[in-house]
Formats: structure tokens, sequence, C-alpha cells
């Protein structure tokens, strides 16, 4: 309650509408796969293009490496293609996969990001550097012995930083004990003459540092004035780890040498004061080596969880799909995983080889979920890597599709009678005939209709429930469940009385409003598309005093017109039709 402690006019503010809900995204798509390169645990990553995906997951993969899990890269290609613009990826990597690595630099090792053959083309040039000099003013004490001096600016020299003293002719490397008040304090004495106070000083100190230039293809990242010194911002972990190319571990018991930084990584291998280190012994594992249980992933807890399971703290993806993975256990995993947080849809492949009606019944036949839904056949399109066409799964151009559809239409029309974009033709034909087969049971195909190009031509999850059976119905409900979801947690811990059901059920009436207006549902009327009920018919005292706000809402969804029937009749002219 506000205090008022003298007369006066007090304004105040407070809140009795509804507060806004607003409709979630429903065309971010997961991916998992196989890829050249990237973090293979932790989350997923977001790309915005094919070519974002490019530069932190590599390109195209060969048939002859990994064959039939190779398909991440032209999944998500296709996927920008058909008209996706937001995904997230997940690199899986064979158990035997190997970062390429150089551990010829004794107390400094340097390492690719992540596993992969593409860590052997890194390169990475040394240069010696310096961040800062001064010339000394004055020797504090006995200059035989001291290892105090005045320096015009202390600034830049750090506790803990190798030094090199100049004179023109000769050197002297020291490291730096303490540093204040343009005054340094080294680890040992300097011999000869050392004060320069001249307009134009010849004999200076300076600090010893290293310039380094990273890279791999058309990617480089420099970083400048790295040091050895553990204790400095600048030390040559603390900055280099930050790329996303090397990791550099280096041994801080091995660092208390005096050297500069770039003659102890160098080891008289420089030339012209460059020095080149490369990387290698990468390794991109064997297909062999890859299981179910790569794909499915390992939870190791917050920021170090894989595949599938690394989707678990990523709120964000709506579409999820393993591309060309048509493992029943990893599909089976990933409609678990969809179920289970309630708010994504999965979609899945085929297997390449299915192509009798009775092969796909019987593959269809392990799913019963009305979060998941199975395409087919394969598409063929053109390899930019083998220069030749080649058929790939058909995942990755449905999720686009997906996007498209409802970035154009929404997510209550159904996606189908799609084009399916930049696809030159289907690994088989099917029939009408055949269809009318595979369609009831839940399998959407993806036809050639002279004149009309290859369209998808089935909108219907596999799950055995007639209320669930059509993918737009259950995606709207998905979206409806979390647009409410993450708008209304302004309720919690607010009092549970008549006042707050009242804010609610407007807030939700707004919303419901807007999705009929949309064409979302069914209906000539608000009243006829949807129903709120948040009252005391909705909740018990017990209910009230637990600290429960229950609220019951009904929605009508529009159905695809899946089944177009135009009767016709024959009549005479005298009859006038009737």
């Amino acid at each position: 309650m506000p205090e008022y402690l003298s007369p006066g006019v007090y304004v105040e503010e407070f809140e009795s509408g509804g507060v806004p809900i607003a409709g979630v995204s429903t065309s971010t798509a997961g991916f998992i796969g196989i890829a050249q390169r990237g973090e293979a645990e932790g989350l997923p990553e977001l790309v915005t293009s094919f070519a974002d995906f490019q530069r932190k997951f590599g390109g195209y993969l060969s048939e002859n490496q990994f064959g039939e899990y190779r398909f991440l890269s032209y999944a998500v290609e296709h996927f920008f293609i058909n008209g996706g613009s937001r995904a997230y990826v997940m690199r899986v990597v064979p158990e035997d996969a190997k970062v390429a690595t150089n551990e010829k630099l004794g107390f400094i090792k340097f390492k690719s990001k992540n596993p992969g053959t593409w860590g052997d083309r890194v390169r990475i040039l040394v240069t010696p550097s310096s961040k800062a000099k001064s010339p000394i003013l004055e020797v504090l004490g006995d200059p035989e012995t001291s290892v105090q001096y005045r320096v015009k600016s202390s600034i830049g020299f750090n506790d803990g930083d190798m030094v090199v003293f100049n004179d023109g002719e000769s050197k002297q490397v020291r490291q730096v004990v303490m540093s204040q008040n343009n005054i340094i304090t080294l680890d040992a004495s300097l011999e000869g003459e050392v004060v320069d106070t001249s307009i134009l000083p010849v004999k200076l100190l300076r600090t010893s540092e290293v310039d380094m230039q990273i890279s791999y293809g058309d990617e480089v990242e420099v970083y400048e004035k790295l040091s050895l010194n553990i204790r400095g911002a600048n030390h040559i972990e603390k900055v280099v780890n930050k790329s996303n190319l090397i990791i550099v571990s280096c041994d801080s018991d091995a660092v208390d040498a005096v050297e500069e930084p770039f003659e102890r990584l160098a080891q008289g291998r420089a030339s012209n004061d460059k020095l080149w280190i490369e990387l290698s012994d990468g390794s991109d594992g064997s297909l062999s080596n890859i299981s179910a249980a790569d794909f499915m992933g390992k939870d190791l807890g917050p920021g170090r969880r894989t595949g599938i399971k690394s989707f678990t703290d990523n709120d964000e993806v709506s579409i999820m799909l393993v591309p060309g993975v048509t493992i029943p256990a990893v599909q089976l995993d990933l409609i678990a995983h969809c179920e289970n947080k309630g708010n994504r849809f999965a979609i899945l492949d085929i297997p390449k080889d299915k192509k009798s009606v009775n092969d796909i019944k019987d593959y269809r036949n392990m799913f019963d979920s009305s979060y998941a839904a199975l395409y087919h056949p394969w598409l063929k399109v053109f390899d930019p890597l083998d220069k030749r066409n080649i058929f790939i799964p058909p995942s990755g151009s449905i999720a686009g599709i997906y996007a498209r559809s409802d970035n154009t239409r929404g997510v209550h029309k159904a996606p189908a009678n799609e084009i399916v974009r930049s696809c030159l033709s289907l690994d088989c034909q099917y029939s009408k005939g055949e269809q009318d087969i595979l369609n009831p049971i839940g399998v959407n195909l993806i036809r050639f209709f002279t004149g009309q190009g290859i369209r998808v031509w089935g909108a219907r999850t596999v799950s055995s429930n007639g209320q669930w059976k059509y993918i737009n119905v259950r995606r709207l409900f998905l979206f409806l469940e979390e647009s409410v979801r993450r708008s209304t947690d302004w309720v919690v811990f607010e009092p549970n009385d008549e006042e707050l059901w009242a804010r609610v059920k407007r807030s939700l009436d707004n919303f419901l409003t807007g999705v009929w207006r949309d064409g979302a549902l069914a209906g000539n009327s608000p009243s006829e598309a949807f129903f709120i009920n948040i009252d005391r018919t909705t909740m018990t005292q017990d209910d009230i005093d637990n600290g429960r706000l229950i609220c019951i809402i009904g929605v009508a969804p529009v159905k695809p017109a899946e089944f177009v029937i135009f009767r016709f009749t024959q009549f005479t002219a005298e009859s006038g039709g009737e």
C-alpha cells in the first residue's frame, strides 16, 4: 500500500486491463546431424542463411565418407531455399573423431576448436609485438644492484610482463615484478648504462608480446599484443580461446623462464620474425563408429548436452528433424522429445529404399503420435560438391515449406499443395491408387503433377487419434498453448481473486479473437470459435487455497478441405434445374 504522510495531491498508476498475448514463432527449425565442423556439445547454434551455416558448420560431406548420414548440409540448404529463415543446428560427431593439434611447442599447445579434418587446414601466423615502451629516466638506488627504475610512463607495463631493454646494440630480457606510479621493479637488475633522457631516446624498455593471425579458408581472425603473463588481461589463453577456430592451452609452470614469448614459441624455427604454426591429425571419424546414441545424445548437465538432448534448453524451435537418419530408435526419441517439450513438431523421413506400399506401411506402423509426420519419397537435387544429381531426404525441404506456409498464410493452413522448390524430380513416382492406401494411415506423399510441378500432397500426422490427424490442427494448438504460456508469466504470484480472473480472461479473449479473425478458427463469431471459462466453476476453494488458477479454453480449429467433392447431375432445359 502507498503511504500518504503529508497533505497533497497524489497521482498513481495501476493496471486493470488484460496484458497482451503475443503469438510465438512457429517457423524456427531445429536440425541435428553430422557436419564438417562446429560444436558437438552445449547449446544449438542459430543460423539465418545457408551461407551462415557454411561459415559455422562447413560445407557438404562426401558420400564415400558418411553415406546416408551426410545430409545435414543439404537439408539446411533446402530449408532456406523453400522459405525457412531461422534454424538452430547441433552437430553430431562419431566417437573416433579427433581435433587437429600441434604439440611441438613444448609449454604451449594449439588445437582446433572442434573435431574434424577441417582443423588440418588452419594456419597460424605469429609475429613479435609490444604493447608499451618507455625510456628509463632514473635508477632508484645503487645502479649496479638496483631493480627499481623510474620510467617516463609505466602505462601498459603490468606485473608479470616480460620486458626487453634495448640500448641499440644489445638487449636484456627481464620480468616485471611490480609496476606503479611510473616506477617499475624488475626481477633482476639491468647491466650497463640504462638511463636515456634525450628528446628522442634510443635506449628503451618495452613489453614483449606476440600478434597472432589465424586463418581457415576465407575466415581470418587477428589477435594483437598477446602475452604469456597469466596475470595479464591479454594472456594468450584468455584472448585466443574466444576464437571460433582454435583453442590454446599454456603450461603456466613452464612460463617462468625469462625469455621473449616469440623466441620461446619459435625455438629457432622463425624466419624474418614470422612463425607459421600448422595443425595436423584431425579426424572426421568413420561411418562404422556412428550409432543411434550419437544422434539421441547424452545429458551431461547444462551446457554439456549433445544430440537431440541439446535442444532441452532451447525454447525457440517449433520444428525438429534429423535429416536422412531413419534409425527407428532415433526417430522415436525425437518424437518423445517433441511430446515431452509440448511445443514442437517432428518431421520424419522414410528410408530411401522403402518403395513398395507394403514396406512403407510396415515402417509407418512403428509410430503413433500427433507430434510427428512422415514424408516420402526422397528428392532429386543438384549436388554442388560432386557436380551431379543426387537424392536427398525430404525433411529439410518440408521444414522450409512449413515456414513458408506459416509466414504467408498462417500455422492454421495445412502445409500441403505447396511446390517443392529446387527439386528436379522424385526418387519414386506414386499413383493416386497407391496414395489412396498410404494417405489414410498418415504417410504424406510428395507427387508430380503435369503442369503443376512437384508438390506436397498430404497433411496428416502419424496419430491414430482422429482428433489429431491433421498437421495444421496439432501445430495450431502448439502455437496457441506456447503463446499463452509465454505471455502469462505476469499472472504468477498475483492475488488469486475475481479481479485477476477477469484480467486473464480479457487477455485470452483479445488474443483468441485475433486468431479467429486471421482465419485460424471456425465459426461466424468469436463465441462460435472459442470459449474461456475462468471462475469458481473451474476452481474449487481447495484449488485457490493451494495457489492454483485453472482456466479452461475451448477452440474450434479449421480443418483442411482434404477431399473436394463436386456432385453433378443431369437435368433437362424444361425442368429448370429443379
